[in-house]
């Protein structure tokens, strides 16, 4: 039973070959036929992100540049603003 609901599965979204999960491209057309637009999604849950932590911690994380991050955070409301990235260990 390799399926979301048994709770010893591997995958939350198993594909159609044993012990593969579902390819994204799949799992994204799945979502779009829902009428869940994609792009308003991803923008959303990056403005929510870039709220709980800062711009460039976000931007590494994810593969965003750090301007595209630092602006989405100004237009959300961020207040890590005067957040120093680098490493600060001494």
């Amino acid at each position: 039973m390799n399926t979301a609901t048994n709770a010893d599965a591997r995958w939350l979204f198993p594909g159609r070959r044993a012990g593969q999960p579902l390819h994204h491209r799949s799992l994204a057309d799945l979502v779009r036929k829902l009428g869940v637009p994609g792009t308003a999604a991803r923008t959303a849950a990056l403005r929510q992100l870039v709220l709980q932590a800062s711009a460039p911690v976000i931007a590494r994380a994810l593969g965003f540049h750090d301007k595209t991050t630092t602006r989405i955070s100004s237009e959300a409301g961020g207040t890590w603003s005067r957040y120093a990235p680098n490493d600060h260990a001494e």
